[in-house]
């Protein structure tokens, strides 16, 4: 009894003392600390997929064509257009990697915006919580700055036009999302969410070291929620 009495009061304690030190941060040094994680984690993510075969050669955010094209790209496939659709798979992920790098203004101008208020509600929030900030704070944006660049390298290929005819009436009837109504839309869905996908590798790594980052502010802030 005097056993188990004392493991539950060890347990309070312990919890007592990471709720006081995680309100101990000034508000300076919670914000200062979350900006840099914010920071580093944008960074990454979008050098790592807004590079040549960013996309394609990572099997995590690599982009295929719907799975509602599974019956019309046996077709394709079985009528000698194997070759051209492979050709639009590697343009889709090349179009994605080239709109990437637009992400960058508006993930730092999100982190810049952002409130005490929301530093705290990310450090003492779960595990995707930065990832949730960013989606949050900038996801209509991105598809909106992605989809003309997505549309220029896309428009090259010779099958996006069969794709826009195949999909844009089955999404009318509600058959496939509208999303996916046409290949530069599904891209900059898949686009965009393969951004947060990274973002959120890079958040789960610094909460797991966030002395391995190198940075002492980020090492002192997400120290205290280990």
């Amino acid at each position: 009894m005097k056993f188990r009495t004392s493991i539950a009061v060890a347990a309070l304690v312990s919890s007592s003392v990471w709720a006081a030190s995680l309100a101990d941060l000034s508000n300076t040094e919670a914000t200062s600390g979350l900006r840099a994680a914010l920071e580093k984690g944008a960074e990454s993510a979008v050098g790592k997929l807004g590079v040549e075969n960013g996309f394609l050669s990572n099997e995590k955010v690599r982009i295929s064509l719907p799975s509602s094209l599974d019956k019309a790209q046996s077709i394709l496939r079985m009528t000698g257009q194997g070759p051209k659709m492979d050709e639009l798979i590697v343009a889709m992920n090349h179009a994605a990697e080239a709109a990437v790098p637009m992400a960058k203004p508006l993930l730092m101008n999100a982190i810049k915006s952002m409130s005490v208020t929301d530093a705290k509600n990310i450090l003492s929030g779960g595990d995707t919580s930065v990832t949730d900030f960013f989606r949050q704070k900038t996801s209509a944006q991105l598809a909106e700055q992605f989809q003309p660049v997505v549309k220029s390298v896309t428009d090259k290929s010779d099958l996006s036009a069969k794709y826009n005819s195949l999909m844009g009436p089955a999404a009318k009837y509600g058959v496939v999302p509208a999303q996916q109504a046409t290949v530069e839309s599904y891209v900059t869905e898949r686009a965009v969410d393969g951004l947060f996908l990274m973002i959120g590798e890079e958040e789960k790594a610094i909460r797991q070291d966030p002395l391995g980052t190198g940075s002492k502010i980020i090492g002192q802030v997400f120290g205290l929620l280990k």
